[in-house]
């Protein structure tokens, strides 16, 4: 078959800026459609994050003019490569919308700190990413890459989808252009006043309920639902969640309408960077066959770093994430008490809302030989708490996609998860006829609730030390699945075909 031109749009690409997944899905997908053959180019903002930031990004030489706001903003384009590959990435250089961002005085690339934590919303959020969405379609005239399909993410290029339908499909050229648009997470809308149309160039009729309007807001997300070609999310079952009340944010309904073009692909692994047979960060690495010879030595290292005691055949549950109400945690610490009388002891990376943390600081007070608690993001620790756990706690209330459990599978450390989105579609729950066909990779359990959390990490121990050889085939099954970028990839590769005229 022959290739495809490839052109990804996206607010964030790991290795250059990062807030979450997304990011992480820019950096992955990219990479491994060009390592199927394909043509792919990627184009982010030109944050102070990739300005100051360890890859290499140099002057491309080229300019491009973005009509916005009655005028034409010329904005320079920088040339850099995604890491690990040859796939160039473009930055539209823009320092009055991008150049912000600053960790030490708390601003973020969409949001920043007031003075008691609080984080708000830039003011001017819709004018960024109007303007970056118009940007990316001129960048790709500029750069001569007239691509068969662009790839727009979640709400900050929800709008390049409107772009291409209204003002570039019909340039010389462009009319064979298809798009798909990836929904990540649809709680995050990008939902903004009417008059931010304005400055877009875009006829005023198409703020309507039909196209761009939601609730009298223009609505990003919704506005690339109804323009795009396709619509996909991070997971088949998180497609078939978004269609209902309870997931789809207001927006369900109008997805059912457009059902016929919403699919779902659960997100890859980049198994270059998590895999414990090569993994840095771990004092001894193993796979499948050597995990029972070597896995513990991460496990005592998990415990020596957060001064518990070094016990190795001491249950240990661990858990890397937002400390935020989507992800689970309220429901960990109702739990918690219950797992510490069942003899575990407990760890926590990530960082999120306040209360979390004041809760998870209150309960590793209580029981400091018990529970270990990390505010912030570690990297190196992030991978040694999925090599050193027994467990690894997921029990989202929503979850698109999810790599985490991903992680967790290739680490042989079997994840307990609830039964949504990409977490679903991704664990075989160890009941009784899973574990006798030999095909159970994990811990699931439906309502979301501590008590069925509780009780599945219950039924978790005793196989874990009544039923070894059960919880061992758990681990060697769940280290031997494929969720790599490239089944992901090809799996993209089918999608983008289908638009094609």
């Amino acid at each position: 078959m022959s290739s495809l031109r490839i052109l990804f749009a996206a607010s964030e690409v790991a290795g250059f800026a990062k807030t979450g997944g997304l990011a992480d899905v820019a950096a992955a997908l990219p990479r491994a459609l060009a390592e199927r053959g394909h043509q792919v180019a990627v184009v982010m903002p030109y944050y102070r994050a990739v300005r100051f930031g360890p890859h290499r990004v140099e002057a491309s030489g080229k300019v491009i003019p973005v009509p916005f706001a009655e005028r034409i903003l010329a904005c320079r384009l920088l040339r850099g490569e995604l890491p690990g590959s040859s796939v160039p990435v473009y930055f539209v250089e823009a320092p009055q919308y991008f150049d912000r961002d600053d960790t030490y005085q708390g601003r973020g690339l969409y949001q920043q700190s007031l003075p008691g934590g609080a984080k708000v919303d830039y003011k001017d959020n819709a004018e960024r990413f109007l303007f970056f969405s118009r940007a990316v379609l001129e960048t790709a005239g500029v750069i001569g890459f007239i691509p068969d399909i662009i790839h727009a993410n979640d709400w900050q290029t929800g709008m390049v989808p409107v772009f291409l339908s209204e003002l570039y499909r019909q340039r010389p050229g462009w009319g064979r252009m298809r798009s798909l648009f990836t929904i990540h997470n649809i709680a995050y809308q990008g939902t903004f006043p009417p008059d931010s149309l304005k400055v877009t160039g875009l006829p005023a009729w198409l703020l309507n309920p039909r196209h761009l309007e939601f609730h009298g807001q223009l609505n990003m997300l919704k506005s690339g639902i109804v323009f795009a070609d396709a619509i996909n999310t991070v997971s088949p079952t998180y497609a078939r969640e978004i269609q209902t009340p309870e997931y789809g944010c207001g927006l369900d309904g109008l997805l059912r309408e457009y059902s016929r073009k919403l699919s779902g692909i659960v997100n890859g692994v980049d198994y270059r960077e998590w895999n414990p047979a090569t993994d840095p960060h771990l004092p001894a690495n193993y796979n499948e066959q050597t995990v029972f010879e070597h896995k513990w030595k991460s496990k005592v290292a998990l415990q020596r770093h957060f001064k518990l005691p070094e016990e190795p055949d001491r249950p240990l549950l661990g858990m890397v994430a937002r400390l935020v109400g989507q992800k689970g945690i309220d429901i960990v610490l109702s739990a918690a008490p219950g797992f510490l009388d069942l003899g575990c002891q407990l760890v926590f990376l990530g960082e999120g809302e306040p209360i979390f943390h004041q809760h998870l600081r209150e309960l590793a007070d209580r029981h400091p030989d018990r529970v270990g608690i990390s505010i912030g993001f570690n990297e190196s620790l992030a991978h040694l708490i999925e090599a050193g756990a027994d467990l690894f706690l997921m029990p989202s209330r929503y979850e698109p996609s999810g790599l985490n459990q991903l992680y967790s599978l290739k680490y042989g450390t079997p994840p307990v998860v609830r039964a949504t989105g990409g977490l679903a579609d991704t664990i075989v729950n160890a009941t009784v006829e899973n574990l006798a066909a030999g095909t159970a990779t994990g811990f699931v359990f439906g309502d979301y609730s501590a008590r069925a959390l509780y009780e599945t990490v219950k039924w978790a121990l005793h196989l874990y030390r009544d039923r070894p050889d059960d919880f061992q085939q758990i681990v060697r099954t769940a280290m031997v699945q494929d969720w790599s970028w490239n089944r992901s990839a090809e799996a993209y590769e089918r999608l983008y075909r289908s638009l094609l005229p």
